[in-house]
């Protein structure tokens, strides 16, 4: 689904940018440009970016401790 129309980014490029060390919209806006046009979807992709970092692996031991 596209989440930057501006950009023609989609969540599926977000998630693969978390994957790849990608971990504050600063970032994501420099790799892929989202929300540097309109911002309309600054909101979304940060949602995006936080979902996937929060379901990264390993993740789930560092709540644990």
């Amino acid at each position: 689904m596209y989440v930057c129309l501006c950009k023609c980014v989609t969540d599926c490029q977000i998630r693969e940018a978390a994957c790849e060390g990608v971990c504050t919209m600063r970032e994501l806006r420099v790799r892929l440009g989202v929300a540097t046009q309109c911002g309309r979807c600054a909101r979304h992709a940060q949602l995006v970016l936080k979902e996937t970092l929060n379901a990264a692996p390993g993740k789930e031991n560092d709540q644990a401790a």
